[in-house]
């Protein structure tokens, strides 16, 4: 994965910075809204449609931070610096599914030890059983806005900063911590463990192949998984998956005909390398 020269307290920076802002977005959203009609109740209480947009809107903070922090010191930044970088397609889609694999073992004997019965009520705030719309919505934030948009944050950003204080691995750790805390206020707290785990996982894929789409892939194929069984889904999952990613596609050849992103291909994977 791409090589900076950002300082290492960048990243848990962008973290605290990311979420005081989205906050911040957040409460200027609602007022907007009840400013134009929306019957918002307490904070606890938002209308399904308005938790979609608050959350994207947190979403593009995170990007946003990052990018804002990647640039101080008046530095050029680049996509590729985020890992905006192609990186041979099946090797890439091995690694994903071994990742993802590697997880589930993983949240699987976790779930057996823990035996725990808590349910997920994420997408039941969202209003996934309210109407199409609000059901399309919410699998779009969550299987192609958060994959996107935390990624650039948390494996384009702060690992790739924490890597320039010990290395990856320590590095990996800490971005895995940092990833499962962030959902503390999404997620049951006995999730939060298996979702670090993921965080850290996420970073190895990076490591191994220099892309940033490859951590995208596998937080889509984790996130449509999930969002489907939430829903009790059978054949739809594969479907949510399939569109997700070509959703995520879309959006990024989109981003490169206009711009926002150089292209170019990531290099050999890296050498095992000492802490340090």
């Amino acid at each position: 994965s791409p090589v900076t020269d950002w300082q290492w307290w960048l990243g848990p920076v962008a973290i605290l910075l990311a979420l005081v802002f989205a906050v911040i977005a957040s409460l200027i959203v609602d007022f907007i809204a009840g400013a134009l009609g929306v019957q918002i109740g307490s904070a606890s209480n938002l209308p399904g449609g308005l938790i979609i947009v608050d959350t994207v809107v947190q979403d593009a903070i995170f990007v946003l931070t990052a990018v804002f922090l990647a640039r101080s010191g008046l530095r050029k930044v680049s996509s590729a610096q985020f890992g905006l970088l192609r990186t041979p397609r099946w090797r890439a889609a091995g690694l994903v599914v071994l990742t993802f694999g590697v997880f589930l073992l993983i949240s699987l004997i976790w779930a057996e030890v823990i035996e725990t019965k808590t349910t997920e009520r994420l997408l039941e705030q969202l209003g996934t059983n309210e109407g199409t719309a609000l059901l399309i919505g919410s699998a779009a934030l969550t299987c192609v806005v958060a994959p996107i948009c935390e990624e650039l944050l948390f494996r384009g950003f702060v690992f790739t900063s924490l890597r320039n204080w010990r290395g990856p691995w320590p590095a990996a750790v800490v971005t895995g911590l940092l990833f499962g805390l962030v959902h503390a206020t999404s997620a049951p707290v006995v999730y939060l463990l298996p979702l670090a785990v993921l965080g850290f996982l996420l970073c190895v894929l990076y490591r191994a192949t220099g892309s940033l789409y490859a951590c995208m892939a596998a937080h889509c194929l984790n996130n449509s998984i999930a969002f489907g069984a939430l829903e009790g889904w059978g054949w739809q999952i594969p479907v949510l998956l399939v569109a997700s990613l070509l959703a995520i596609f879309a959006l990024m050849l989109a981003a490169t005909r206009v711009g926002l992103i150089s292209g170019g291909s990531a290099g050999p994977p890296p050498l095992p390398a000492a802490a340090g």
